[in-house]
């Protein structure tokens, strides 16, 4: 019985209610698109209903209800990062990946931890204006409407009829009138899409000066406007422009008079630290303890007591404001292989509470994160196929042979998890990507035979040459 799987990549769903969503319910929405797992999974709905729990509660008690941070251990592949982003999206919340590894390049005073509170803030504050834009957007839009039209259909003072008889000045006034409702009704049709209008611009780029190293001035520009005002004013430049390109433009500007600012960036600020969620990859990298015979170790651990304070709540300064992150999310993440968690500073330690270990993927496993999730392998290649006219179809036991030649890669070399399935595909659909819609036959069978014809030889070169996995 062939699957043959068209289902659409990123179709608009319905906005879910956060404050609706049972910890059972937040599981069932992750489901669609992580497979297995469920011990991670019941770990971080929990957390994040427990968010939602501490808003309705009073603010004495909610000050001290602090997040529970959680510690998965498990290889790479098996769906870690992918939990925390999915349960990121779904709660609407700032989130940023960070890898723990980054603080040691240059040593364990070489770069700045705070860093990543700010571009936590980064993002929430796109997040916040995102919001904000999209409220104010219908009205922008009838403004913007008006003033192509005023561009359209210019007023000109020699043409004004204020010392003309009164029958005249109605008559003008009508005329213009008229014109100018033509004018909106061809716009509305999109007849006038492709006109060229001229209108000013403003030259928003501002000089900056970008610091490298240093306490807390890390990756952050110092924008010369923000700190002398009017000392550089912005130039007007006259642009020619196709309306829909000029109404894109007066969009973006129009919404940005209608915003306020520094409402925004305050709620930005509440939004970091109230729904915040930072995933710390990696940490096991630095979970070396000080030995007292080599920089590693001392660097790592001078990694781990940087990263301390910031976790266990402190105040960074960011651009936008003071930002405290004792009610942040932290969510770390790491294989493990080498180190285990106990090597972590025991003040680190106690930072993490849950702790889940994540299971190494199975054959059934393999076979649905291919077939299941939403955003599936099988359903993007579909996808990208089809908009060459190519109908791809696979059939079950192509698929259980796909899954099981994973298997017995990763069990062969180093396992890298449902990842094997990105360099699988890729090789076995590498022929019909090349010839496109150069195929003569549109429609495309994918059975077992064709996987061991194509991947057989692959399977057996354990190095796999060619292919960065």
């Amino acid at each position: 019985m062939p699957i043959y799987l068209n289902g659409t990549i990123n179709a608009v769903t319905p906005k879910i209610k956060l404050d609706d969503l049972t910890p059972r319910q937040i599981v069932t929405e992750l489901d669609k698109y992580v497979v297995g797992q469920a011990n991670a999974k019941r770990a971080v709905a929990v957390a994040l209903r427990n968010r939602i729990r501490r808003q309705k509660l009073p603010p004495e008690i909610a000050q001290d209800v602090l997040p529970k941070n959680i510690l998965m251990i498990g290889s790479t592949g098996v769906g870690k990062t992918e939990i925390a982003r999915r349960l990121a999206r779904l709660a609407d919340s700032p989130f940023i990946k960070i890898e723990a590894s980054k603080f040691t390049e240059v040593g364990y005073v070489g770069r700045d931890v705070e860093s990543m509170i700010r571009e936590l803030t980064e993002v929430a504050v796109d997040m916040a204006k995102q919001a904000a834009f999209n409220d104010v957007k219908a009205i922008a839009a009838d403004h913007v409407e008006e003033k192509i039209l005023d561009i359209l259909l210019p007023v000109s003072n020699s043409n004004s009829p204020t010392n003309y008889p009164q029958e005249e000045i109605f008559s003008v006034e009508d005329k213009s009138y008229r014109t100018r409702e033509k004018l909106r009704e061809q716009l509305s049709r999109g007849d006038l899409e492709d006109r060229v209008v001229e209108l000013e611009t403003q030259d928003k780029s501002t000089p900056t000066i970008d610091f490298i190293g240093g306490q807390g001035m890390e990756e952050m520009g110092v924008n010369f406007r923000d700190m002398f005002g009017n000392l550089f004013p912005s130039k007007t430049v006259r642009r020619k422009m196709k309306v829909h390109e000029a109404r894109n433009y007066l969009l973006r500007e129009e919404q940005e008079t209608l915003v306020d600012l520094e409402q925004i960036n305050r709620q930005a600020i509440k939004s970091t630290e109230s729904t915040g969620i930072i995933f710390l990859d990696e940490i096991d990298k630095i979970a070396g303890r000080e030995s007292g015979g080599g920089n590693p170790d001392i660097s790592r651990e001078g990694v781990q007591r940087d990263l301390l304070p910031i976790i266990e709540g402190t105040t960074v300064n960011t651009r936008y404001g003071m930002v405290n992150t004792e009610h942040i999310l932290f969510i770390a993440a790491g294989a493990f292989h080498v180190s285990k968690p106990s090597d972590l500073i025991p003040e680190l330690q106690g930072r993490f509470p849950i702790r889940v270990e994540l299971e190494s993927l199975t054959i059934e496993d393999l076979k649905q994160i291919l077939t299941q999730p939403k955003n599936s392998l099988i359903k993007q290649y579909q996808a990208l196929l089809k908009t060459e006219g190519i109908d791809l179809e696979f059939t079950e036991d192509s698929i259980s042979t796909i899954a099981e030649m994973t298997e017995s890669m990763n069990n062969n070399t180093e396992d890298i998890g449902a990842r094997r399935l990105h360099t699988l595909l890729e090789r076995l659909l590498e022929e019909i990507s090349f010839l496109g819609n150069e195929l003569e036959d549109k429609n495309q069978i994918i059975d077992a035979n064709f996987v061991k014809e194509r991947l057989d030889a692959l399977v057996k070169d354990q190095n796999l040459r060619q292919y960065i996995l």
